[in-house]
Protein backbone atom coordinates (compact mmCIF):
# COMPACT_ATOMS: atom_id res chain seq x y z
CA UNK A 1 0.00 0.00 0.00
CA UNK A 2 1.46 3.54 -1.37
CA UNK A 3 1.76 6.26 1.23
CA UNK A 4 -0.49 9.53 0.78
CA UNK A 5 1.26 12.74 0.72
CA UNK A 6 1.46 14.64 4.17
CA UNK A 7 -0.90 17.34 4.86
CA UNK A 8 0.09 20.81 3.48
CA UNK A 9 1.74 23.44 5.80
CA UNK A 10 1.51 26.45 3.39
CA UNK A 11 3.09 24.38 0.18
CA UNK A 12 1.02 22.14 -1.90
CA UNK A 13 -3.02 20.88 -0.88
CA UNK A 14 -3.72 17.36 -1.42
CA UNK A 15 -7.37 17.28 -2.50
CA UNK A 16 -9.00 13.64 -2.83
CA UNK A 17 -11.89 13.21 -5.00
CA UNK A 18 -13.91 10.43 -4.00
CA UNK A 19 -15.36 8.42 -7.47
CA UNK A 20 -17.78 5.71 -6.74
CA UNK A 21 -20.58 4.42 -9.24
CA UNK A 22 -23.21 6.68 -7.61
CA UNK A 23 -21.13 10.02 -8.85
CA UNK A 24 -22.36 12.86 -10.93
CA UNK A 25 -19.90 12.98 -13.73
CA UNK A 26 -20.63 16.57 -14.43
CA UNK A 27 -19.74 17.67 -10.94
CA UNK A 28 -16.42 15.30 -10.79
CA UNK A 29 -15.34 16.54 -13.78
CA UNK A 30 -15.84 19.89 -13.08
CA UNK A 31 -14.45 19.86 -9.35
CA UNK A 32 -11.25 18.49 -11.05
CA UNK A 33 -10.79 20.73 -13.74
CA UNK A 34 -11.12 23.75 -11.96
CA UNK A 35 -8.76 23.10 -9.49
CA UNK A 36 -6.64 21.23 -11.42
CA UNK A 37 -6.52 25.00 -13.63
CA UNK A 38 -4.02 27.19 -12.15
CA UNK A 39 -0.83 25.82 -14.49
CA UNK A 40 -3.23 26.76 -17.50
CA UNK A 41 -3.93 30.09 -15.68
CA UNK A 42 -0.72 31.19 -14.67
CA UNK A 43 1.14 33.90 -15.96
CA UNK A 44 -2.24 35.61 -17.29
CA UNK A 45 -3.01 37.30 -13.89
CA UNK A 46 -0.85 38.21 -10.84
CA UNK A 47 -3.05 36.78 -8.44
CA UNK A 48 -2.33 33.31 -9.75
CA UNK A 49 0.08 31.63 -7.76
CA UNK A 50 2.72 30.57 -10.35
CA UNK A 51 3.30 27.19 -9.01
CA UNK A 52 -0.15 25.14 -8.87
CA UNK A 53 -1.44 25.32 -5.44
CA UNK A 54 -3.29 22.02 -5.16
CA UNK A 55 -2.74 18.53 -5.97
CA UNK A 56 -6.12 16.80 -7.21
CA UNK A 57 -6.35 12.62 -7.44
CA UNK A 58 -9.45 10.89 -8.12
CA UNK A 59 -9.89 8.38 -5.76
CA UNK A 60 -11.76 5.23 -5.66
CA UNK A 61 -12.47 2.22 -4.22
CA UNK A 62 -9.46 0.73 -6.16
CA UNK A 63 -7.26 2.04 -8.82
CA UNK A 64 -8.50 1.75 -12.09
CA UNK A 65 -11.17 2.71 -14.54
CA UNK A 66 -15.06 2.91 -13.26
CA UNK A 67 -18.12 3.18 -14.76
CA UNK A 68 -20.38 5.83 -13.03
CA UNK A 69 -24.08 5.34 -13.33
CA UNK A 70 -24.35 7.61 -16.36
CA UNK A 71 -22.43 5.09 -18.48
CA UNK A 72 -19.69 6.88 -18.38
CA UNK A 73 -16.26 6.02 -17.23
CA UNK A 74 -13.64 7.74 -15.50
CA UNK A 75 -10.35 6.28 -14.28
CA UNK A 76 -9.46 6.41 -10.52
CA UNK A 77 -5.91 7.09 -9.94
CA UNK A 78 -5.48 5.32 -6.81
CA UNK A 79 -7.71 3.42 -4.19
CA UNK A 80 -8.53 5.13 -1.08
CA UNK A 81 -6.78 2.50 1.02
CA UNK A 82 -3.59 4.22 -0.73
CA UNK A 83 -3.73 7.19 0.66
CA UNK A 84 -2.96 7.31 4.26
CA UNK A 85 -2.82 11.64 4.40
CA UNK A 86 -4.51 14.63 2.70
CA UNK A 87 -5.66 17.69 3.37
CA UNK A 88 -9.59 17.83 1.99
CA UNK A 89 -11.79 14.91 0.91
CA UNK A 90 -14.50 16.34 -1.64
CA UNK A 91 -17.81 13.96 -2.16
CA UNK A 92 -19.17 15.26 -5.14
CA UNK A 93 -22.91 14.83 -6.64
CA UNK A 94 -24.48 11.18 -6.51
CA UNK A 95 -27.24 10.39 -8.29
CA UNK A 96 -29.89 8.48 -5.74
CA UNK A 97 -31.94 5.47 -6.36
CA UNK A 98 -35.60 6.00 -6.11
CA UNK A 99 -34.78 9.33 -4.46
CA UNK A 100 -33.16 7.22 -1.27
CA UNK A 101 -30.01 6.93 -0.06
CA UNK A 102 -29.09 3.07 1.00
CA UNK A 103 -26.79 3.63 4.19
CA UNK A 104 -23.52 0.82 4.71
CA UNK A 105 -22.62 0.24 1.28
CA UNK A 106 -19.52 2.11 2.10
CA UNK A 107 -18.00 1.05 5.48
CA UNK A 108 -14.69 1.05 4.38
CA UNK A 109 -14.18 4.51 2.56
CA UNK A 110 -16.86 6.00 5.12
CA UNK A 111 -14.10 5.03 8.00
CA UNK A 112 -11.43 5.98 5.40
CA UNK A 113 -13.10 9.54 5.42
CA UNK A 114 -13.16 9.82 9.60
CA UNK A 115 -9.40 8.68 9.58
CA UNK A 116 -8.56 11.40 7.38
CA UNK A 117 -10.83 14.22 9.32
CA UNK A 118 -9.17 12.72 12.82
CA UNK A 119 -5.97 13.41 10.88
CA UNK A 120 -6.84 17.17 10.16
CA UNK A 121 -8.46 16.81 6.79
CA UNK A 122 -11.76 18.65 5.68
CA UNK A 123 -14.66 16.87 4.55
CA UNK A 124 -16.34 18.89 1.59
CA UNK A 125 -19.70 17.48 -0.04
CA UNK A 126 -20.92 18.65 -3.57
CA UNK A 127 -24.58 18.32 -2.97
CA UNK A 128 -26.08 14.91 -2.41
CA UNK A 129 -22.37 13.73 -1.85
CA UNK A 130 -23.40 14.35 2.26
CA UNK A 131 -25.26 11.35 2.03
CA UNK A 132 -22.18 9.83 2.38
CA UNK A 133 -20.14 11.97 4.45
CA UNK A 134 -22.76 12.17 7.06
CA UNK A 135 -22.25 8.24 7.45
CA UNK A 136 -19.18 9.35 9.43
CA UNK A 137 -21.30 10.78 12.10
CA UNK A 138 -19.26 14.33 12.03
CA UNK A 139 -22.08 15.96 11.11
CA UNK A 140 -24.25 14.97 13.28
CA UNK A 141 -25.41 18.15 15.03
CA UNK A 142 -23.87 20.39 12.48
CA UNK A 143 -26.02 22.50 9.49
CA UNK A 144 -25.33 21.47 6.45
CA UNK A 145 -26.80 21.62 3.33
CA UNK A 146 -27.92 19.16 0.19
CA UNK A 147 -30.19 19.93 -3.11
CA UNK A 148 -33.61 21.09 -1.79
CA UNK A 149 -34.94 18.11 -3.66
CA UNK A 150 -32.66 15.41 -1.69
CA UNK A 151 -33.75 16.98 1.65
CA UNK A 152 -36.88 14.85 2.94
CA UNK A 153 -34.67 11.78 1.98
CA UNK A 154 -32.06 13.29 3.44
CA UNK A 155 -33.90 14.05 7.06
CA UNK A 156 -35.31 10.74 7.01
CA UNK A 157 -31.91 8.79 6.40
CA UNK A 158 -30.01 11.23 8.84
CA UNK A 159 -32.36 12.88 11.05
CA UNK A 160 -29.38 14.03 13.16
CA UNK A 161 -28.06 16.45 10.42
CA UNK A 162 -29.88 20.11 10.97
CA UNK A 163 -30.40 20.70 6.81
CA UNK A 164 -31.38 23.62 5.44
CA UNK A 165 -31.51 23.51 1.62
CA UNK A 166 -32.27 27.10 0.80
CA UNK A 167 -28.45 27.57 2.16
CA UNK A 168 -25.65 27.30 -0.83
CA UNK A 169 -22.72 26.56 1.47
CA UNK A 170 -22.61 25.26 4.89
CA UNK A 171 -19.48 25.48 7.06
CA UNK A 172 -19.10 23.87 10.18
CA UNK A 173 -17.12 22.11 12.84
CA UNK A 174 -14.82 23.35 15.29
CA UNK A 175 -11.74 23.90 12.64
CA UNK A 176 -14.73 24.73 9.68
CA UNK A 177 -13.49 21.65 8.44
CA UNK A 178 -17.13 20.07 7.41
CA UNK A 179 -18.11 21.83 4.63
CA UNK A 180 -21.36 21.41 2.14
CA UNK A 181 -22.85 22.99 -0.68
CA UNK A 182 -26.54 23.05 -1.48
CA UNK A 183 -28.52 22.01 -5.38
CA UNK A 184 -26.25 20.84 -8.37
CA UNK A 185 -23.87 24.09 -9.87
CA UNK A 186 -23.62 25.27 -5.96
CA UNK A 187 -20.44 23.01 -6.41
CA UNK A 188 -19.29 26.36 -7.98
CA UNK A 189 -19.31 27.81 -4.59
CA UNK A 190 -17.77 24.98 -2.99
CA UNK A 191 -14.41 25.77 -5.12
CA UNK A 192 -14.27 29.42 -5.04
CA UNK A 193 -14.61 29.15 -1.27
CA UNK A 194 -11.35 26.44 -1.29
CA UNK A 195 -9.53 28.52 -3.74
CA UNK A 196 -10.38 31.19 -1.68
CA UNK A 197 -9.28 30.15 1.93
CA UNK A 198 -6.27 28.21 0.72
CA UNK A 199 -4.92 30.66 -2.03
CA UNK A 200 -6.72 33.70 -1.67
CA UNK A 201 -9.86 35.98 -2.39
CA UNK A 202 -7.88 37.43 -5.39
CA UNK A 203 -7.34 34.30 -6.85
CA UNK A 204 -10.81 33.14 -6.63
CA UNK A 205 -12.06 35.60 -8.05
CA UNK A 206 -9.92 35.62 -11.07
CA UNK A 207 -10.53 31.84 -11.13
CA UNK A 208 -14.22 32.89 -11.14
CA UNK A 209 -13.87 35.23 -13.66
CA UNK A 210 -11.99 32.95 -16.67
CA UNK A 211 -14.67 29.89 -16.17
CA UNK A 212 -17.41 32.53 -15.68
CA UNK A 213 -18.52 31.14 -12.36
CA UNK A 214 -20.87 32.54 -10.05
CA UNK A 215 -21.31 32.96 -6.25
CA UNK A 216 -24.87 31.99 -5.50
CA UNK A 217 -25.14 35.46 -3.39
CA UNK A 218 -29.25 35.38 -3.28
CA UNK A 219 -28.92 31.71 -1.55
CA UNK A 220 -31.06 28.51 -3.34
CA UNK A 221 -34.45 29.76 -2.08
CA UNK A 222 -35.37 31.25 -5.77
CA UNK A 223 -34.80 27.65 -7.50
CA UNK A 224 -36.42 26.18 -4.64
CA UNK A 225 -39.78 23.85 -5.93
CA UNK A 226 -42.26 23.71 -3.61
CA UNK A 227 -44.01 20.63 -3.72
CA UNK A 228 -46.22 19.71 0.02
CA UNK A 229 -45.61 16.86 1.57
CA UNK A 230 -48.31 14.16 0.64
CA UNK A 231 -47.24 11.10 2.31
CA UNK A 232 -48.92 11.64 5.49
CA UNK A 233 -51.97 9.64 5.52
CA UNK A 234 -54.34 12.00 6.37
CA UNK A 235 -57.02 11.87 3.60
CA UNK A 236 -59.14 15.02 5.02
CA UNK A 237 -56.25 16.66 4.87
CA UNK A 238 -55.03 15.45 1.68
CA UNK A 239 -58.55 16.50 -0.10
CA UNK A 240 -58.11 19.55 1.18
CA UNK A 241 -54.43 19.58 -0.78
CA UNK A 242 -56.21 18.56 -4.02
CA UNK A 243 -58.90 21.12 -3.58
CA UNK A 244 -55.97 23.72 -2.73
CA UNK A 245 -54.37 23.19 -6.14
CA UNK A 246 -56.60 24.79 -8.05
CA UNK A 247 -58.71 27.39 -5.26
CA UNK A 248 -55.69 29.08 -3.43
CA UNK A 249 -56.31 32.23 -5.41
CA UNK A 250 -59.65 32.17 -3.98
CA UNK A 251 -60.78 34.51 -1.27
CA UNK A 252 -60.74 32.73 1.90
CA UNK A 253 -59.46 29.37 1.20
CA UNK A 254 -58.25 28.45 4.73
CA UNK A 255 -62.23 29.19 6.03
CA UNK A 256 -63.07 27.45 2.53
CA UNK A 257 -60.71 24.52 3.35
CA UNK A 258 -62.09 23.84 7.28
CA UNK A 259 -65.96 24.07 5.61
CA UNK A 260 -65.16 21.66 2.73
CA UNK A 261 -63.37 19.61 5.58
CA UNK A 262 -66.84 19.73 8.16
CA UNK A 263 -64.13 19.83 11.55
CA UNK A 264 -63.91 21.92 13.54
CA UNK A 265 -61.40 24.68 12.70
CA UNK A 266 -58.72 24.41 15.51
CA UNK A 267 -58.76 20.25 14.90
CA UNK A 268 -58.48 20.80 11.16
CA UNK A 269 -55.36 23.52 11.09
CA UNK A 270 -53.42 21.23 13.90
CA UNK A 271 -54.44 18.26 11.94
CA UNK A 272 -53.26 20.26 8.47
CA UNK A 273 -49.87 21.44 10.22
CA UNK A 274 -48.97 17.96 11.71
CA UNK A 275 -49.42 16.12 8.09
CA UNK A 276 -47.79 18.65 5.63
CA UNK A 277 -45.12 20.79 8.17
CA UNK A 278 -47.18 24.18 7.48
CA UNK A 279 -49.71 26.00 8.65
CA UNK A 280 -52.70 26.38 6.41
CA UNK A 281 -52.09 29.77 5.42
CA UNK A 282 -48.29 29.29 4.78
CA UNK A 283 -49.44 26.65 2.17
CA UNK A 284 -51.86 28.57 0.26
CA UNK A 285 -48.90 31.18 0.30
CA UNK A 286 -46.57 28.86 -1.30
CA UNK A 287 -48.81 27.32 -3.61
CA UNK A 288 -49.54 31.18 -4.56
CA UNK A 289 -45.63 32.33 -4.86
CA UNK A 290 -45.07 29.10 -6.93
CA UNK A 291 -48.11 30.11 -9.79
CA UNK A 292 -46.68 33.51 -9.52
CA UNK A 293 -43.15 32.61 -10.11
CA UNK A 294 -44.34 30.22 -13.21
CA UNK A 295 -46.04 33.33 -14.88
CA UNK A 296 -42.75 35.89 -13.78
CA UNK A 297 -40.62 33.43 -15.99
CA UNK A 298 -43.41 32.79 -19.10
CA UNK A 299 -44.97 35.74 -19.55
CA UNK A 300 -44.45 40.20 -19.82
CA UNK A 301 -47.65 40.54 -17.22
CA UNK A 302 -47.42 43.68 -14.75
CA UNK A 303 -46.24 42.17 -11.73
CA UNK A 304 -49.19 43.70 -10.00
CA UNK A 305 -51.52 41.77 -12.40
CA UNK A 306 -49.68 38.31 -11.60
CA UNK A 307 -50.28 38.95 -7.78
CA UNK A 308 -53.80 39.85 -8.24
CA UNK A 309 -53.97 36.61 -10.04
CA UNK A 310 -53.34 34.83 -7.91
CA UNK A 311 -54.80 35.92 -4.77
CA UNK A 312 -53.26 39.34 -3.42
CA UNK A 313 -55.20 42.61 -4.23
CA UNK A 314 -52.46 44.78 -2.33
CA UNK A 315 -49.38 44.53 -4.85
CA UNK A 316 -47.51 45.80 -2.28
CA UNK A 317 -48.18 42.72 0.05
CA UNK A 318 -47.95 40.39 -2.78
CA UNK A 319 -43.91 42.19 -3.40
CA UNK A 320 -43.17 41.97 0.33
CA UNK A 321 -44.22 37.79 1.01
CA UNK A 322 -42.75 36.83 -2.69
CA UNK A 323 -39.00 38.52 -1.61
CA UNK A 324 -39.63 36.88 2.09
CA UNK A 325 -40.10 33.65 0.35
CA UNK A 326 -37.52 33.51 -2.81
CA UNK A 327 -34.95 36.31 -1.34
CA UNK A 328 -35.79 38.15 -4.75
CA UNK A 329 -38.22 40.94 -5.91
CA UNK A 330 -40.70 40.07 -8.42
CA UNK A 331 -38.67 41.68 -11.22
CA UNK A 332 -35.38 40.71 -9.81
CA UNK A 333 -36.87 36.92 -10.01
CA UNK A 334 -38.06 37.99 -13.83
CA UNK A 335 -34.74 38.80 -14.98
CA UNK A 336 -32.91 35.83 -13.02
CA UNK A 337 -35.39 33.10 -14.39
CA UNK A 338 -36.87 34.41 -17.73
CA UNK A 339 -35.62 32.45 -20.94
CA UNK A 340 -33.02 35.37 -22.62
CA UNK A 341 -34.46 36.46 -26.13
CA UNK A 342 -31.26 35.00 -28.05
CA UNK A 343 -31.95 31.31 -26.75
CA UNK A 344 -35.82 31.70 -27.94
CA UNK A 345 -37.06 30.68 -31.33
CA UNK A 346 -37.44 32.87 -33.92
CA UNK A 347 -40.77 34.73 -33.34
CA UNK A 348 -41.69 33.03 -30.02
CA UNK A 349 -42.87 35.54 -27.76
CA UNK A 350 -44.11 35.15 -24.46
CA UNK A 351 -47.48 36.39 -23.57
CA UNK A 352 -48.90 39.00 -21.62
CA UNK A 353 -48.02 42.66 -22.06
CA UNK A 354 -45.06 43.97 -23.46
CA UNK A 355 -42.98 45.22 -20.18
CA UNK A 356 -43.11 44.48 -16.46
CA UNK A 357 -43.31 46.21 -13.53
CA UNK A 358 -40.09 46.25 -11.02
Amino acid sequence: MADGPAPSSGSEIHVSLIAIPDASISTLSGIYDVLNSFGMLAGADPAIPQRPPFKVEIVGERRGPLTLMSGLAVDAQRGFDEVTATDIVIAPSFMLRGNAWEKGRYPALVDWAKAMHAQGASLCSACSGIFLLAETGLFDGRDSTVHWGYAPAFRKAFPKVPIKPEQVLMVAGRNQELISSGASMSWHDLILYLIGRHVGVTAAQSVARFFALQWHQDGLAPFIVFDGARDHGDAAVLAAQDWLATHFSVAAPVEEMVKRAAIPERTFKRRFTNATGLAPIAYVQRLRIEDAKRRLERTEEPVDEIGWKVGYEDGASFRRLFKRTTGLTPGAYRRRFQVPGFARADGQERSGSAKSAR
